[in-house]
């Protein structure tokens, strides 16, 4: 799978700056390569679609600050489901509107992520964790969206 076969469009984020009413932000991703390919990928334990709990999203700034690989990971072997290129500046605003829709709500999911493939959605999960690394690696903590009582 090629990043360029990848769109994101994250909604649910103006309400932070503009003082509205809070709500879930939503990252939408779109795939328009090969769905047995995709399919694949998102394969969990017994050809069902990979759960939740079993997926990390993570956020890897390039070396130029304004850029950097958004990816879902499968928590238990370590691959790569999925990873794109995605704008610094709006995955940044992603997080905080997360972080501030978890202070509003009692919801056990901060934001929603999703991923289609020719207008049908195959994944869907409920999230409250999102890793931000720098360039070498290193997990950046003022950036991540880290629940309380998680030690990393």
């Amino acid at each position: 799978m090629r990043r360029e076969n990848f769109d994101i469009h994250v909604t649910n984020t103006e309400w932070v700056a503009a003082g509205g009413e809070p709500g879930k932000p939503t990252v939408a991703i779109e795939f328009d390569g090969p769905n047995e390919v995709l399919q694949s990928r998102l394969a969990g334990a017994g050809d069902a679609i990979v759960d939740a709990e079993e997926t990390d999203v993570n956020y890897r700034f390039h070396s130029d600050e304004n850029e950097g690989v958004l990816s879902i990971t499968n928590r238990i072997t370590g691959d790569f489901v999925l990873e794109l290129n995605a704008d610094a500046d709006g995955v940044l605003d992603f997080i905080r509107a997360a972080r501030a829709y978890g202070e509003h709500t009692d919801d056990d999911g901060r934001y929603r992520i999703t991923v289609e493939h020719d207008g049908e959605q195959l994944l869907a999960h409920e999230k409250s964790t999102f890793l931000v690394y720098n360039e070498d690696g290193n997990l950046v903590r003022q950036h991540s969206l880290i629940p309380g009582g998680v030690e990393l």
